[in-house]
């Protein structure tokens, strides 16, 4: 974060500034600067950091804030005053400070001319996205992007505070569990660039329905001035109705009539091949990253880099040169006995879900190779989870998965909707655990066998991903 005094941070948050009773003899006073890291987990705090305590459904960050000096905060925001060595601003909302700085100090570097901001949303893909911009941008001036999926009213604005004077790019990822949420992102800071990926069924149960999902993503574009592009994914009617609601410049990118496209996808066993189509000119790129769906987010990232004017070469290399989307998002992993596991049990949604078993298909088919496909639970779908999972197990029939594991009870419709769907004799197997599950897959795998494990994070299959895998250190 840029260097701010304690006076400055004070009337920035409309807080109250209280310095500990040595303040004097330790030199601390109003004008004391401060410009460490901000952080709301004490886990995270080193020497010169501010740490926000945020009242939290499961912990009390205050419950944390002794922690923090111990650490090495130089500046505690909290929302009562605490009994701590160190200087602390108390404040009303936490979390309305913490947005309230984070606009103060990008404002702060944008006011330099040289900042640009990019916001990124959708059902899916933001993550992916941000990776692939994340290495394009970096390649071309100092660039601050969140770690993992840093994006809503917490995580967002913690990642604008990694600004510095120096900053040239901010990518952010919004997003949203209810309307409004990313309205409030946009109001910390207002992209000159914004990316939609996808409207579709991930978090449905906590929107409300596909429409509310549709209106929340549209946020990002909805306030966008006229000075600022909107880049918009052509091939998802809900996405590009948005051109309808913005007054910015509107960007196309996708498969088909886009204004950047790809044509000739081609999966391989090694990542993800296609023709980048823009400007009357046509480049071959090869991604490390597997799935047909991947392709839409490697073209908004080169959509963005293009708004951005970074050449189109140093784009293209510097998204191939990306290993994987995230860890346990389609990461490949080779166990060394022959068998080949797709580890994507990070997140999973309907859309996800479907596009992860459509490479798994099309990996086996292209090699000859037996495909098994080990799902969990889709969460938070709401009303819609019965129906959405039943729609999963009858595509993994249709796609001819040869062999479906269908883990947890809260998945059990993947597993009956398979058997309606097609005349197997024991192709899907019903199991209550990850254990379970690994047990059975130990006895069926063999040499050649492909297998994808796709579940959301809560049902915790991507511990299960990495056994199969052999993958050594399981890490949360």
């Amino acid at each position: 974060m840029i260097r701010l005094t304690l006076a400055e941070i004070e009337r920035i948050l409309g807080g109250r500034l209280v310095l500990p009773a040595d303040a004097a003899a330790r030199g601390l006073d109003a004008d004391t600067t401060v410009g460490g890291q901000v952080e709301t987990d004490s886990r995270l705090v080193g020497a010169g950091s501010i740490f926000f305590a945020l009242p939290g459904e499961v912990t009390d960050g205050h419950r944390f804030a002794a922690g923090a000096v111990d650490a090495g905060a130089a500046l505690i925001v909290t929302e009562r005053e605490l009994e701590l060595g160190t200087p602390q601003i108390v404040v009303a909302n936490g979390v309305l400070a913490l947005a309230d700085l984070a606009r103060e100090v990008v404002a702060r570097v944008r006011a330099h001319g040289r900042l640009k901001v990019v916001g990124i949303t959708g059902s899916n893909g933001k993550t992916t996205t941000k990776n692939l911009l994340r290495a394009v941008l970096s390649a071309q001036g100092p660039t601050v992007a969140p770690p993992g999926s840093f994006n809503n009213h917490v995580g967002a604005p913690v990642s604008m505070l990694r600004v510095d004077d120096d900053s040239e790019f901010l990518i952010v990822e919004m997003g949203a569990a209810g309307v409004g949420e990313i309205a409030r992102l946009v109001g910390i800071v207002t992209p000159d660039v914004s990316v939609v990926l996808k409207v579709g069924l991930a978090h449905a149960g906590e929107f409300g329905g596909i429409e509310q999902t549709q209106r929340a993503k549209s946020e990002i574009v909805t306030e966008l001035p006229a000075t600022a592009a909107a880049v918009l994914n052509a091939d998802d009617p809900r996405v590009i109705a948005m051109r309808e609601v913005t007054a910015a410049r509107v960007i196309t990118f996708g498969l088909g009539g886009a204004e950047v496209r790809a044509e000739d996808v081609e999966l391989r066993p090694s990542g993800t091949a296609f023709t980048y189509v823009a400007d009357d000119e046509r480049t071959p790129v090869i991604l490390r990253i597997l799935g047909e769906h991947h392709v839409y987010n490697a073209l908004a990232a080169l959509t963005v880099a293009r708004e951005l004017g970074v050449p189109r070469a140093a784009a293209i290399a510097a998204i191939e040169q990306v290993p994987r989307a995230e860890r346990w998002r389609m990461e490949l992993l080779e166990p060394g006995d022959g068998v080949t596991v797709i580890n994507d049990a990070y997140n999973a949604s309907p859309d996800s879900t479907a596009a992860a078993l459509k490479t798994l298909a099309q990996l086996a088919a292209a090699e000859g190779r037996r495909s098994i496909a080990v799902l969990g639970e889709m969460a938070e779908l709401g009303e819609y989870a019965d129906e959405e999972h039943d729609r999963i197990g009858r595509l993994a029939v249709r796609l001819d998965i040869r062999q479906l594991v269908v883990v947890g009870q809260s998945a059990r419709h993947i597993h009956n909707a398979a058997g309606l769907e097609g005349s197997w004799d024991g192709e899907s197997i019903l199991v209550d655990d990850a254990d379970a599950a690994y047990d059975v897959l130990r006895g069926l795998l063999r040499s050649g066998d492909v297998v994808l494990v796709k579940s959301s994070k809560s049902a915790g299959l991507r511990f299960l991903g990495d056994r199969l895998g052999g993958v050594e250190e399981v890490s949360a």
